[in-house]
């Protein structure tokens, strides 16, 4: 995924300033090869396309805002030791208020005389010292020093992309919740007002508005039968009639025409189970379909569920899903089954289909719970992750961690699959001591640590890092 770095490329006139200009040149190069794009001040418009003085700091930060709409985040490189002050005033005149990576080229013990030393290990702490000063959150590569042309540094990239790509995706989301949190569900309860403080915003829309558009579209309205040709395309629909089809087909015409005219990033449906009673279907496939599509959509008003689901999309560019921690896997203290009933993603399963809801079939009747998509979850990391609202200190608080989907023998419906979790039974003792919720949001991925990054370093939430 393509991003927009601006780029400062740090020098100081008493060290080897030739070595600004080869390390402009190198910066640049390693983000063309990751595929990325910069903005970055020229050498005609100062000493090597580099920040020094005030000067250049004021042309540095007057470019970036140019390009504010298109930066998502600045890339410090340190070919020597750099001029800190330049640095962190460039950083503040642009007030762009997006992640910074400080990077550091290291010297070689071979060419350490006056010439060629860069200092640029020392000069990493002052420019982070500065920044520090002046109120600049900034992210670390791995190693203190790393040169640009590594595949180390394409790895610290990468991070640093997932990284931006989260905190500029968090700052503004709209969320759809769609229906009233069912009653059985205190667990999901979650204050707007404090969503709001962290820019994010939620839109409400009642069932019975949902309901009622459903009813007034005709079976042969050209989007509902588009949305039929999509969901049997979808999974395989075998020995589902066609009149649950198009129950689903107007059910999505109606949530697809909600979330374009909210320009809305993701959203949350209220299905147990009024859905079932009062339409007679189940919105899993609807939901499974939307977050396959990258557009994260969680099950109960679940929205702060919701977000996790969108902070880990963001980080991989992959589906994610919504689950419960649902059940012990015999003994094994460090093992569990995730579970849903289910809206999971396709992404996320070896097999899947279309069913009908074992759960809440006996009391709404199995011929109003079809639509759930059901499977196993693939073998593979897992990313997991977890939001809440905590009401009285007026804050966004989160759990993550990483884990396996492992292949051990289970038999059961739905959508589910066994989670190998090192120290599991520390997580669920936090998770219960901390009042947090049962469901989790999930991602095929390893990517604990870029959220950990976004979250504590600039985004502001109180995080727990489970290793």
């Amino acid at each position: 995924m393509s991003c927009t770095f601006g780029v400062v490329v740090g020098n100081r006139g008493f060290f080897p300033d030739e070595l600004a200009r080869t390390g402009r040149e190198e910066i640049l190069d390693a983000l063309k090869r990751a595929g990325h794009k910069a903005i970055c001040l020229t050498p005609e418009e100062t000493r090597y396309g580099s920040v020094e003085t005030r000067e250049d700091a004021r042309r540095c930060a007057s470019l970036f805002r140019e390009h504010s709409s298109d930066i998502i985040g600045i890339i410090v490189t340190l070919p020597n030791f750099g001029d800190e002050k330049g640095i962190a005033e460039t950083i503040r005149m642009a007030a762009l208020d997006v992640p910074v990576l400080v990077q550091a080229t290291p010297d070689d013990p071979k060419a350490c005389d006056i010439k060629n030393r860069r200092d640029s290990f020392c000069g990493k702490m002052s420019a982070c010292n500065n920044l520090r000063q002046y109120g600049i959150p900034f992210s670390l590569t791995q190693s203190h020093t790393v040169h640009p042309l590594t595949d180390e540094f394409q790895a610290d990239l990468d991070s640093f992309a997932g990284v931006c790509r989260v905190v500029k995706g968090m700052k503004h989301v709209r969320v759809g919740a769609i229906g009233a949190r069912p009653a059985a569900f205190n667990t999901v309860r979650y204050s707007e007002k404090i969503l709001e403080s962290h820019g994010i915003s939620v839109e409400t829309l009642d069932l019975s508005e949902v309901f009622g558009r459903a009813a007034r579209l005709g079976d042969a309205d050209a989007k509902v039968r588009e949305k039929i040709a999509i969901l049997r395309d979808y999974v395989n629909t075998e020995g589902i009639i066609d009149i649950h089809i198009l129950k689903m087909a107007k059910l999505g015409v109606v949530i697809d025409e909600y979330i374009e005219a909210n320009e809305l990033d993701i959203c949350a449906v209220q299905c147990w189970t009024s859905m079932e009673e009062y339409y007679g279907v189940v919105p899993c496939a609807l939901m499974s379909l939307l977050s396959n599509s990258l557009f994260s959509s969680a099950c109960e008003v679940d929205v702060t569920g919701a977000l996790g689901m969108h902070a880990l999309r963001l980080a991989t560019g992959s589906p994610s899903a919504i689950l419960d921690w649902n059940n012990n896997y015999g003994d094994d203290p460090d093992k569990c089954v995730v579970f849903h009933c289910s809206n999971i993603p396709r992404h996320f399963l070896e097999n899947p289909a279309m069913d009908y809801q074992n759960i809440i079939a006996g009391s709404v009747g199995k011929e109003n719970t079809f639509g759930t998509i059901i499977g196993r979850i693939k073998t593979g990391p897992l990313t997991f992750t977890r939001f809440s609202t905590e009401d009285e200190l007026g804050s966004i608080r989160a759990y993550l961690g990483e884990g396996e989907f492992v292949n051990d023998s289970l038999k059961t419906f739905g959508g589910y699959g066994v989670a190998h979790i090192p120290n599991l039974q520390d997580l669920l003792r936090f998770i219960c001591r901390n009042g947090f919720e049962h469901h989790v949001a999930m991602s095929l991925s390893s990517c604990a640590p870029i959220l950990f990054e976004a979250f504590t370093q600039y985004l502001g939430y109180d995080t727990y890092y489970h290793r």
